[in-house]
């Protein structure tokens, strides 16, 4: 009977870790959204005091972090967009969303990088696809602009407030970097 606990238990450990996070890179999202991407440059940011308060207002939603990692995305010499990735508590763990923007403030698409929650959780592509090609205008509320997901009503929330944070850190910092 121990036995068989500990290899159930030692199963499902294995298994959890595997099954929720992405196999691709950073690198491989964006170059199979963006057309002749040349280099994706990624960068840190830290946000002043001043800016997470701007930021945290536009967005509409709580911040824990001034913490940010982003990615210049350039097609030869010239930057053609900008890539955030921004970290969200779902339910108890956290999901980590790529959101990357064109250079005229069109969130081109999301992508989940890494959710800690079961992956009976996870969005389905239909409803992820609904953030593609969003204009810097669109509201990204769930519930109103976007429908909510029967059975990962936290995960679709998490997920339209990351494209509010990192819609409002293109808008305030990054657009101009």
């Amino acid at each position: 009977m121990k036995t068989f606990l500990c290899t159930v238990l030692l199963g499902v450990a294995m298994t959890s870790g595997v099954l929720a996070k992405s196999k691709v890179s950073v690198n491989e999202v964006i170059e199979s959204s963006f057309t002749s991407v040349t280099k994706v440059e990624p960068k840190a940011l830290i946000l002043t005091g001043a800016q997470f308060k701007q930021i945290r207002s536009s967005a509409k939603t709580a911040m824990d972090t001034k913490v940010y990692r982003y990615y210049n995305i350039f097609s030869k010499a010239k930057k053609v967009g900008t890539a955030v990735l921004i970290t969200r508590k779902v339910r108890s763990k956290k999901a980590t969303v790529l959101y990357a923007f064109d250079s005229k403030g069109t969130l081109r698409f999301s992508e989940i990088m890494a959710f800690g929650e079961p992956p009976e959780f996870i969005p389905s592509k239909i409803w992820m696809s609904q953030l593609q090609n969003q204009k810097p205008t669109a509201k990204l509320t769930i519930g109103k602009d976007i429908p909510t997901i029967s059975g990962a009503t936290l995960s679709a929330r998490t997920i339209s407030e990351g494209a509010r944070v990192a819609r409002a850190l293109y808008e305030i910092v990054l657009k101009h970097k």
